[in-house]
């Protein structure tokens, strides 16, 4: 039982529920190990005893943070505070001058306390501070002195009550942006190519959005992980992704002979991938921009750009200092920083302070090169914005990051070492799964007013028209796997739900963002109904829309929900021309990934098919007697666009017929992951260009545009 009660405390679980008739035990020394990297000994009975009497010895005056959502009750934290106590509240900087600290006391009516809106009990303005008659959203300081003289400090969040909400009804594209490759790429889709997609989808098709894979900074390597999903930084973007042409000093380097050659070798690799069977070398493509940057970096900056600069250093600060010294020194000793030099090691050792002395220039490099994918960034939204888009372009944020890179050198103290995040066993992988990426420390995370949380939202929100959140599920718990141990033998760890969405209610808010939460596969009860509550939108995908609570068949398009992005497929499943086909059955069989007899597979995969397709006859979305594949893709879209989901999203490679997934989960060398370019059909790779001027997605795309979309200007295919 102490063993027990210690972990609740520390919200680590000793048991989980698969399926709502199941309950599975955690293993003790699994408890133990994640206690431990929490900082809490539970080593031995008398461990647990001593860490229960620290735990339960803290004052219980205020939590860590206390959350009050614009317009809606105080929360108990407030109400239940000893009348008489005096509250103080420090609000968050704004810009201008420090606002000054209000003090107020408690009333003997604080249960009855409302925020001003409610329809009784508001509190009497005379007795609470200016901030509290009209809230000002934002991150402040909480003190409490208590009658008793007990007293405690919280951080305090103030937020909207909701992000706010794209249109009512609006289309666009999800795309892997590496595999979008135009006539002027370097060998894989760039922010130049992402802008253009941008401009002709929202002025010829009437599209609202580009959802574009993680744009986060990759940890470099021989070979680099290909995987968007498990980054170095998820603070700052990859110069990879830069379009090198449209950097404004470009046009300026004298050493023109080199230039030209870099973009020569760049037209050869891509002339690889497009008509020679090559796979996107990431690897390759940043060796030739970083000569070319390095160049351009030579050109000195005009007084305005200077400025332009100077002032990005500025917002940016110790988070950049930072992910640039990452950068400069693993250059100098490789991308794992566990294996520097024990004083690099440390980012706030007088070691580290002299190495980044003397690797100046290379951390400028790294800081211009960041400062230049953030304002190709705004290029691709202004782009987006201009052709008459919605919302624009709709960034992803991965659910964590890679364990050697940048960020868990900077915010060591925010990481839980010896962990990892995964997923439990299901239905679907009896072994559960370990994604290797290390938590953030709840703890850590509360310490600190969620700092880095805060400081990550607005780098990714400072561009987009919304926000797609990986595995949104982690804002609530997520499955630490101790290191060395199989998923089978983790745990969840519950983070503080309340204060991580109220933070990201107030960080979209700023932006005048959107937020997307995907959330398929296991979900907390209780968990789509707080996002729900918040604004944030689901995500619904078609093959997986079932009347599950009934007879399990396809859902009907009205009973779907209305705040989601529905969707045909993702970058983690098939295209819908290889479900449609039954491809994606004989792929994963030809590389051993089946767990059932190849017959078997494909009798369950054609016969949930042919339900949908049933379904969509019936629906007369699906002309009786065409039973080809781009007919039927055409009446998948047309279902999505029937059900009342605010945002449509088509799959960019479905337009041509791409048969190949970008990613095939369970398999790492045996299939080219994240490296393949968008193809037709037949597995011809096709570029932007060709992409735009396809009659087969114009022919897709008619059934999605909305009746008032632009036309095409003279001279343009029209849509």
């Amino acid at each position: 039982m102490g063993l027990s009660r210690l972990a609740a405390l520390h919200g680590v679980a000793t048991s989980y529920s698969p399926s709502p008739d199941v309950t599975v035990s955690v293993p003790d020394d699994t408890v133990i190990a994640v206690l431990a990297a929490l900082g809490v000994d539970a080593g031995t009975s008398e461990d647990v005893r001593r860490s229960l009497v620290a735990a339960e010895s803290r004052s219980r005056l205020l939590p860590p943070t206390v959350v009050v959502w614009a317009g809606e009750p105080l929360p108990p934290a407030l109400t239940a505070l000893p009348p008489g106590s005096t509250v103080t509240v420090e609000p968050e900087p704004a810009g201008g001058p420090p606002a000054p600290a209000t003090s107020w006391k408690v009333p003997e009516a604080a249960s009855s306390w409302k925020l001003p809106g409610a329809a009784e009990a508001a509190p009497d303005p005379a007795e609470l501070p200016p901030g509290w008659t009209q809230p000002p959203y934002g991150v402040h300081r909480l003190h409490v002195r208590a009658p008793d003289h007990h007293e405690a400090t919280a951080t305090l969040v103030v937020a909207p009550a909701r992000v706010p909400q794209p249109p009512e009804r609006t289309h666009g594209f999800l795309v892997q942006l590496y595999s979008l490759l135009s006539a002027r790429s370097w060998g894989m889709g760039d922010l130049g190519d992402l802008a253009d997609l941008a401009a002709w989808a929202g002025r010829t098709l009437g599209s609202g959005f580009i959802q574009v894979n993680p744009l986060h900074a990759a940890v470099p390597g021989h070979p680099t992980d290909p995987s968007p999903y498990r980054p170095s930084s998820r603070r700052f973007p990859d110069p990879v992704h830069l379009h090198v042409e449209s950097v404004p000093e470009y046009g300026h380097v004298d050493d023109r002979a080199t230039l030209d050659d870099l973009r020569q070798d760049a037209a050869a690799l891509s002339e690889a991938v497009l008509n020679k069977g090559a796979l996107i070398d990431r690897d390759a493509v940043w060796e030739l921009k970083r000569q070319a940057l390095e160049l351009i970096a030579q050109v000195p900056l005009t007084p305005g750009r200077r400025a332009a600069y100077c002032d990005f250093l500025a917002e940016q600060g110790q988070a950049l200092e930072d992910h640039a010294l990452w950068c400069a020194l693993a250059e100098v000793h490789g991308p794992d920083w566990h294996s520097w030099p024990e004083p690099l090691r440390d980012p706030r050792s007088p070691g580290t302070a002299r190495a980044r002395s003397e690797l100046l220039d290379r951390v400028d490099l790294h800081c211009r090169l960041a400062w230049l994918a953030a304002t190709q960034l705004a290029d691709a939204q202004r782009a987006a914005e201009d052709a008459g888009m919605e919302v624009g372009i709709v960034h992803d944020l991965a659910v964590g990051v890679h364990p050697a890179g940048a960020d868990t050198w900077a915010q060591q103290d925010a990481f839980a070492h010896g962990m990892s995040v995964g997923a439990p066993p299901d239905a679907f992988n009896a072994r559960g799964q370990d994604w290797g990426l290390p938590p953030w420390r709840p703890d850590a995370l509360a310490a600190t007013g969620h700092a880095a949380f805060r400081g990550l939202l607005r780098g990714l929100l400072a561009h987009a028209g919304a926000l797609r959140i990986d595995h949104v599920m982690g804002l609530f718990r997520l499955w630490w796997v101790p290191e060395g141990r199989p998923p089978t033998d983790g745990t969840y760890v519950a983070y503080d739900a309340e204060a991580m969405l109220a933070v990201l209610v107030l960080e979209v808010h700023r932006a005048g963002s959107a937020v997307v939460g995907e959330d398929l596969g296991t979900v907390e009860p209780g968990v789509r109904e707080a996002l729900a509550r918040r604004g944030v939108l689901g995500t619904s995908v078609l093959w997986f829309e079932r009347d599950w609570d009934g007879d399990g068949r396809p859902l009907a398009p009205e009973k779907w929900r209305r705040d989601c992005l529905a969707t045909a497929t993702t970058h983690d499943l098939p295209s819908t021309a290889a479900r449609l086909t039954g491809d994606h059955v004989t792929l994963r069989h030809r590389l051993g990934l089946l767990t059932r007899p190849l017959e078997e597979e494909l009798t369950e995969d054609v016969t949930g098919t042919a339900e949908w397709l049933a379904l969509l006859a019936r629906l007369r979305m699906l002309p009786e007697g065409d039973g080809n594949e781009e007919a039927a893709v055409r009446a998948v879209h047309r279902f999505l666009r029937a059900t009342p989901a605010r945002m449509t999203g088509v799959w960019l490679p479905d337009t041509v017929g791409d048969r190949r997934p970008q990613n095939l989960p369970g398999t790492w060398d045996q299939y080219p992951n994240w490296r393949l370019p968008i193809a037709d059909p037949e597995g011809h790779p096709v570029t932007l260009e060709e992409i735009a001027a396809s009659p087969r997605l114009h022919g897709l795309m008619e059934v999605l545009r909305p009746p008032k979309a632009r036309t095409a200007p003279p001279g343009e295919r029209p849509a």
